[in-house]
């Protein structure tokens, strides 16, 4: 059965995505919708190497703390910034030395950065050793590295060994 149905929760989605999209219930659309179900998660399965591995949850509490914290302050300074003179702004790009080495924890970097106002992932290197971030704002590379490693990367590194 654990071979057959390799993710329930999303071969429940996968159905009920399918019935809603044809807008059919009948015992054919039911059909194709299970055998979809069965399938696309097996097949993705196939496509995702790499499985997630955890370790402190409980950093993940004070992870989404500080990444909301961050997001408020980060609204206010960009709105400050673009109410301000332009002359004033040194936006940049800034290549982030990763210590992460899983792909769940780099995208999870990835994302947060890119949800922060004023910071935007752009690149990650083929190695994936570095990671691109645009930032609206640079004054110093060195701060805004170390600024991300502390905040951000430290604690996915708890979370994603």
């Amino acid at each position: 059965m654990r071979r057959l149905l390799t993710s329930p929760p999303l071969s429940l989605a996968v159905l009920l995505l399918w019935l809603l999209l044809v807008a059919d219930f009948s015992p054919g659309q039911l059909a194709i919708g299970v055998i979809l179900a069965l399938l696309l998660p097996w097949l993705a399965g196939l496509l995702e190497p790499e499985r997630a591995a955890f370790g402190r949850t409980i950093a993940l509490l004070a992870l989404t703390r500080r990444v909301l914290w961050d997001m408020i302050l980060s609204n206010i300074e960009v709105a400050r910034r673009i109410l301000g003179p332009e002359r004033a702004l040194t936006p940049g790009f800034v290549w982030i030395p990763l210590d992460l080495t899983s792909i769940h924890g780099i995208t999870a970097l990835a994302s947060i950065i890119t949800l922060t106002p004023g910071t935007v992932s752009a690149e990650l290197s083929e190695d994936r050793r570095f990671l691109l971030v645009h930032c609206f704002n640079l004054k110093d590379a060195d701060v805004q590295i170390a600024e991300i490693k502390t905040r951000y990367e430290s604690l996915l590194m708890e979370i994603f060994p």
